[in-house]
């Protein structure tokens, strides 16, 4: 089968490889589509760790073609996405349900082959169904939808909070959905891409602001700003230095900021403890899908969260190194491969 190898850093290729074959608790899928992802980019430059030699994609869905024995919840001809994170189930955070922080964690796509190929395996204890009938790109969103949902869940937005969204990508979009359902009157996304703000405001954004050519911070929360005194909540998406720091000042006193971007190994930021204590604000990580990706995958099929004007183009498993090695074309959101 075809898939995409990281063999090294900066050494990304692809390659005709043996098709796996499942083994007990195993499902062999055949993938409809998997999302490049900026993790991919970071997994790419050597910026975040991996475990190559490895086929990459963590975003993925598609179709069950092959089942092994103890497969009992699953059938061949079910459509599935796969949550990629695997804890070990049994280190002192898994027992204390942090499954995500879990100290053997490992991930499809990352550590073990992933989905940017032809086939992927899967075990039945990392899948969940989606309907026959939702469109087989939708699916490949379930697993950034699921980050984003453990990242709203720690922001705890309440009714008729007011929630500043940076960054303008795929993470970006989908959390201004999110806070919108969770019940924020105000949710203001701030990027420079003018048509990822229109984007924004068509899926629930009251309002937008372009940081370019002015100060965002007092775009915010100055005295003439869209949120005077500042925002309830911060949901950082964007992984830049810049904004990060830009988060914590936006904030009103007494608000949460959640880190969800993900930025470079070993990139410093600039804060200022005094102020953080004084106003006694709330700084949060926010990492990947604990126990997550099966309400993203219900509110991805109940339409309850719009993906497809995220999809900026489809491309084969032959162009996704290019797609992975270059910086994103401006205003792109979300690149899936079609293997």
């Amino acid at each position: 089968m075809r898939a995409v190898r990281l063999e090294a850093v900066g050494q990304l290729f692809a390659r005709d490889i043996e098709k796996p074959s499942p083994g007990p608790g195993q499902m062999l899928v055949r993938v409809e589509a998997c999302g490049i992802c900026g993790t991919d980019r970071h997994l790419y430059l050597g910026e975040f760790p991996a475990a190559p030699p490895v086929t990459l994609g963590h975003e993925f869905s598609g179709i069950v073609a092959e089942i092994d024995e103890g497969v009992t919840d699953f059938r061949v001809g079910m459509r599935v996405t796969g949550d990629p994170n695997i804890a070990c189930g049994r280190c002192s955070q898994c027992r204390r349900g942090r499954v995500n922080l879990c100290e053997k964690l490992q991930a499809i796509g990352i550590h073990r082959d992933g989905g940017f190929a032809e086939y992927v395996l899967l075990a039945q204890s990392q899948a969940v169904e989606l309907p026959l009938d939702l469109d087989p790109l939708h699916g490949a969103f379930c697993e950034p939808l699921a980050c984003c949902l453990h990242g709203v869940d720690l922001a705890e937005i309440k009714t008729g909070d007011s929630v500043v969204v940076l960054g303008g990508g795929v993470i970006g979009l989908l959390v201004v959905q999110l806070a919108r359902l969770a019940g924020a009157s105000r949710v203001v996304l701030v990027t420079r891409h003018p048509e990822k703000r229109a984007l924004a405001e068509r899926l629930g954004a009251t309002a937008t602001l372009d940081p370019t050519g002015r100060d965002p911070i007092a775009a915010i929360n100055g005295t003439s700003g869209l949120l005077p005194g500042g925002a309830d909540v911060i949901i950082e998406c964007a992984g830049v230095r810049e904004t990060v720091e830009q988060s914590v000042r936006m904030a009103r006193t007494g608000g949460t900021v959640v880190i969800l971007g993900v930025m470079p190994q070993g990139t410093k930021i600039e804060i200022e403890p005094f102020d953080i204590l004084f106003r006694e604000l709330r700084i949060i990580g926010s990492f990947v899908n604990p126990f997550t990706h099966a309400r993203a995958a219900d509110l991805i099929a109940s339409g309850a969260i719009k993906v497809a004007p995220l999809i900026s183009r489809t491309i084969s498993l032959d162009e996704a190194p290019d797609a992975i090695g270059r910086p994103a074309r401006s205003g792109e959101i979300r690149v899936l491969v079609l293997p």
